[in-house]
């Protein structure tokens, strides 16, 4: 009885300093007020960072669709070329009869 009695106060005893420092380790892995409104602050500024590279290149990327340094002039077709360009008629015979023999 006495050996039952020593088993159970030795496993309460270990369960309980295990909990004890399983809660330890959870509460310092918990970021303290100060520690989260630096890490706050730091990914606004990050993300800020980002955003105006992104804005930044949008910008540069709107100056070429736009055109306004380019010269496209070498693309234009030529007008009295184009009637030079024989017309192709279309074939409108679909006939496909043969094609399933």
């Amino acid at each position: 009885m006495k050996e039952l009695l020593i088993t159970l106060l030795v496993t309460a005893s270990y369960s309980v300093a295990l909990y004890a420092e399983n809660n330890q380790s959870i509460e310092s892995k918990k970021p303290s007020i100060e520690n989260n409104a630096s890490t706050k602050k730091e990914r606004i500024a990050k993300q800020l960072k980002k955003q105006m590279k992104r804005e930044e290149k949008f910008a540069r990327e709107q100056q070429f669709y736009k055109g306004k340094d380019h010269d496209l002039s070498y693309a234009e077709v030529n007008k009295d070329s184009i009637d030079s360009v024989p017309l192709i008629e279309p074939d409108y015979d679909f006939d496909m009869d043969d094609v399933y023999d």
